[in-house]
């Protein structure tokens, strides 16, 4: 994407940026539409985000909390501004993001463990590297006796479990829940972000959680809020755009 850079060397311009970071942006802004009709759905954000954070994004609907996760994790590119990745490996050009999204996102036919492998094998690992990594995510989360159920077998809990197992598979940087808890009851919801919490510690990995519900919300230790596309972070920063 011609729009998002990925670099070895901080981005000057990004408040907070220090040797934990793991990516930041700059005056990133995403529009759509045209004209009279453009809509900006992100404006004008820019944050250093540390494999430390734990962070909760809030905001109504429609306020661009979506936009922005797909802006972090590649899978939409920015009308300006910049995503920079701080990589120390090689494969500095990878991105490596885990991506879990609200509800059953799990391929029916697939049982669990080929529907936890499966992006590994799109990304050229080998079966057998793919395999063992989802045994291990799946083993992680204590559901590696699930491997051989279908979707349709799981309880809302355990669809999000394995849904998780297979963004934590390849070990990201970064992982990014788009309100996972949405479509689950509390205790439920509770689990997944023990299970999000638990795993970000493991792999020394940022979160971020898109969300509604302010229980959840209190559960993670930095508060994100958007409005009409404006980033507001709780801890004294002013608004941006």
């Amino acid at each position: 994407m011609k729009n998002v850079r990925k670099a070895d060397v901080p981005m000057q311009a990004a408040p907070g940026v220090n040797e934990s970071t793991v990516v930041c942006t700059q005056r990133l802004t995403r529009c759509f539409g045209s004209g009279t009709g453009t809509v900006v759905a992100v404006r004008g954000v820019t944050v250093a985000i540390s494999c430390h954070d734990r962070i909760a994004l809030t905001g109504p609907s429609g306020s661009g909390k979506s936009t922005l996760l797909h802006l972090l994790a590649g899978l939409d590119e920015p009308t300006a501004g910049t995503v920079r990745w701080l990589c120390t490996e090689s494969n500095a050009a990878r991105q490596k993001v885990g991506l879990v999204f609200q509800g059953r996102s799990l391929a029916p036919n697939l049982d669990v463990i080929e529907n936890v492998r499966l992006p590994m094998l799109f990304a050229g690992f080998s079966e057998r590297v793919a395999t063992d990594r989802a045994h291990e995510a799946l083993a992680r989360l204590g559901i590696d006796a699930l491997s051989e159920a279908l979707p349709d077998a799981l309880s809302g809990g355990q669809a999000q479990r394995v849904a998780i197992a297979r963004a934590l598979a390849d070990t990201p940087r970064l992982i990014l829940a788009d309100e996972p808890t949405g479509q689950l009851d509390h205790a439920a919801a509770a689990m997944v972000i023990d299970v999000l919490l638990r795993a970000a510690d493991d792999l020394s990995a940022a979160l971020i959680v898109s969300t509604h519900d302010p229980v959840v919300a209190r559960r993670l230790t930095s508060q994100w809020t958007m409005r009409d596309g404006r980033l507001r972070v709780a801890t004294g920063s002013q608004d941006q755009g």
